[in-house]
């Protein structure tokens, strides 16, 4: 399970990997299902962001894995 999640995060942030507040998929999930305006994420606040609502990142990643089976 926790290799389908670490998968997914390695797909989601593909192009921007060392810099993950920088990929569009990413930002746009942030925006659909937090309200946060994506041109408006940065570093400082994408990582305020996962430690936030690191429950809630947790149980999306489980999900997608789910969802990959």
């Amino acid at each position: 399970m926790v290799w389908r999640m670490m998968r997914f995060l390695w797909t989601a942030s593909r192009g921007h990997r060392l810099a993950p507040w920088r990929s569009p998929y990413l930002r746009w999930r942030i925006e659909t299902y937090w309200g946060i305006d994506a041109g408006a994420i940065d570093a400082r606040q994408f990582w305020r962001f996962c430690r936030e609502h690191w429950r809630d990142l947790w149980r999306f990643l489980r999900w997608a894995a789910e969802l990959r089976g």
